[in-house]
């Protein structure tokens, strides 16, 4: 496994377009038996988990606070139908924190799975 350009490229993506003026254009990416969990931990044990299909992807998407945080790789790289990203959020360009994801693609190339888990507790830089 590397961390090429091309490395994860379905997710790198999709961090961009979250990160963009219109994030809700990721719905437009998965695939009809779409499921994810975010955990989203803000430190001090406080954690909410937003599981579920696209309905809990538009409850995420509906409660960030869009054009506040960025998303930038660390470390990336795909595994057949897999893909695997290290981040770290960024708030007006301060680090906030770190995440990893993990996303499965269908044949149609739609996110069909999506794993994110996010700690402001710790850092890989």
């Amino acid at each position: 496994m590397t961390d090429t350009p091309a490395a994860a490229p379905f997710l790198t993506a999709w961090f961009e377009i979250l990160d963009g003026d219109e994030p809700s254009r990721i719905l437009d990416l998965i695939s009809d038996d779409f499921a994810l969990s975010i955990l989203f931990s803000t430190g001090d044990g406080n954690a909410t988990d937003f599981a579920g299909g696209r309905a809990a992807l538009v409850g995420y998407l509906e409660q960030r606070e869009k054009g506040t945080r960025t998303h930038h790789r660390l470390a990336a790289t795909t595994l057949g139908r897999d893909e695997f990203f290290l981040g770290e959020v960024r708030r007006a360009g301060v680090p906030e924190a770190t995440f990893v994801a993990t996303g499965r693609m269908n044949g149609d190339g739609r996110l069909r799975r999506l794993l994110i888990g996010r700690s402001s507790e710790i850092r890989f830089t």
